[in-house]
């Protein structure tokens, strides 16, 4: 098992890693639109979700994988409302490559973030 640790993602707000590697495959903790100073980055749906795969590719690139490498998706979200938004968004950063997925509403995410990503990736 290998803890991934990057400067290129928000740290850890909490006792967790930002993922882990267990032989093959990655394990990432959600991302939420956290800066790297640890700050959200606005309160607009549109840039929170591209900060979170901003994050995600960081943690995905330190664990030797990619966007291109992921098998599972699962996505928290504020605002059922903002759905079709966040799923616009979703579809420019995995424009070929669809991974299965899960999205769902949730009453709070931490910071207050309006969205929440985490993945299952493989590794080379």
């Amino acid at each position: 098992m290998k803890v991934i640790a990057t400067n290129e993602a928000p740290a850890a707000i909490g006792p967790y890693s930002q993922g882990i590697v267990v032989n093959n495959l990655f394990f990432s903790s959600g991302q939420i639109p956290l800066t790297t100073e640890g700050t959200i980055v606005s309160s607009d749906i549109k840039e929170q979700t591209h900060q979170v795969f901003r994050n995600l590719q960081a943690v995905l690139k330190e664990a030797g994988a990619s966007l291109e490498t992921v098998v599972k998706a699962t996505v928290f979200i504020k605002n059922m409302d903002d759905f079709a938004i966040i799923n616009e968004i979703y579809g420019q950063y995995f424009s070929v490559h669809k991974p299965a997925r899960s999205c769902v509403e949730v009453a709070r995410l931490p910071k207050d973030a309006l969205i929440e990503i985490e993945v299952v990736a493989l590794v080379s």
